[in-house]
């Protein structure tokens, strides 16, 4: 389950006593008290202005931005669910008979009622305005923003998928033989083929406009928007990388001797060499322009844009955040 989730300017933070404790952009209530009353919760997921809590019973509860019912009561409603997403104003909810619910904001059909026909889901994406479910035979389903391709029907060739990730226009999925398949927005090369070269890779992450893939030797391999450094060669100098995870426009790796190491946009610092310092890391997750690490000990550590409070000094007096290597990024 994530433990720690970011969006663009506030973060969530799951701790082992089952409670969660936010910092950030509060404009829209993201970091309302209100949270502050939840037990018993198992699993956060950010959009880009409200949250989302599972609870160990089932059942979800959110607060924050509710102006496309995004945190519309019908939510409360919910039995049965094991896996919640947000998209950048909609959320899905993913239920133990593997069947999904949508609700937030339709701008872009992002509650197409296509998403009902869904059976033996197993795991569920989502991009700014569109979502991705992984099914149980290998396939991937799309709905939402097809603008820019992200629902072409290409997906639906795809089979033995086993992870998925998405950008802010496209999605990335990773199969069971190690290769890497994109499809969607592909203005900045997102999309580009380069990727169809990859073998051996363990895990995928998508930042805006770019991606990330992890292979098995421990290095890493990135493609698409360059503009602010997303695809600098430094990356190809890590090796004993573990995890990966994408802001915005910057990337992160987290190595096996613990500690990390950045690199792409660092107008807001989330490249300082403050990170460089860090040890005993053992999971790492990006917001739009900032980064946390959580450590071994249960402690966590931010940097980045420090505008809205993403990096307050409150999350330094945080102790037993849950230990995951799982990650997550909505804006």
């Amino acid at each position: 389950m994530k433990t720690i989730a970011c969006s663009l300017s506030h973060t969530v933070a799951l701790l082992s006593d089952g409670t969660v404790r936010c910092w950030g952009y509060d404009e829209k209530n993201q970091c309302d008290p209100l949270h502050n009353t939840f037990t018993n919760v198992i699993q956060v997921a950010c959009g880009a202005n409200h949250s989302i809590v599972l609870l160990s019973n089932g059942t979800v509860r959110c607060w924050g931005n509710n102006r496309f019912n995004q945190c519309d009561p019908l939510c409360s409603t919910f039995t049965n669910v094991i896996q919640v997403a947000c998209g950048s104003s909609h959320s899905v909810a993913l239920f133990n008979n593997g069947t999904v619910r949508c609700w937030g904001n339709n701008d872009s059909d992002q509650l197409d009622p296509v998403h009902l026909s869904f059976i033996d889901v197993v795991q569920v994406v989502c991009g700014n305005w569109h979502s991705v479910v992984l099914l149980t035979n290998g396939t991937v389903r799309c709905w939402g923003n097809n603008f820019w391709n992200q629902c072409d029907p290409v997906h639906n060739t795809f089979t033995d998928v086993i992870q998925i990730a998405c950008g802010r226009a496209h999605s990335v999925v990773l199969l069971n033989n190690g290769t890497v398949q994109c499809w969607g927005n592909n203005e900045m090369n997102q999309c580009n083929p380069v990727h169809k070269t990859f073998t051996n890779v363990i895990q995928i992450a998508c930042g805006a406009y770019h991606s990330v893939a992890l292979l098995s030797n421990g290095t890493i391999q990135c493609w698409g928007n360059n503009t602010n450094n997303q695809l600098d060669p430094v990356h190809l100098s890590f090796t004993d990388v573990i995890q990966v995870a994408c802001g915005l426009n910057h990337s992160v790796a987290l190595l096996s001797n613990d500690t990390v190491r950045c690199w792409g946009d660092n107008y807001w610092n989330q490249c300082d060499p403050v990170h460089l310092t860090f040890t005993n890391v053992v999971s790492v997750v990006c917001g739009g322009y900032h980064s946390v690490a959580l450590l071994s000990n249960g402690t966590v550590q931010c940097w980045g844009n420090n505008g809205s409070n993403q990096c307050d000094p409150v999350h330094c007096t945080l102790t037993n955040v849950t230990i995951s290597c799982d990650s997550c990024l909505l804006w």
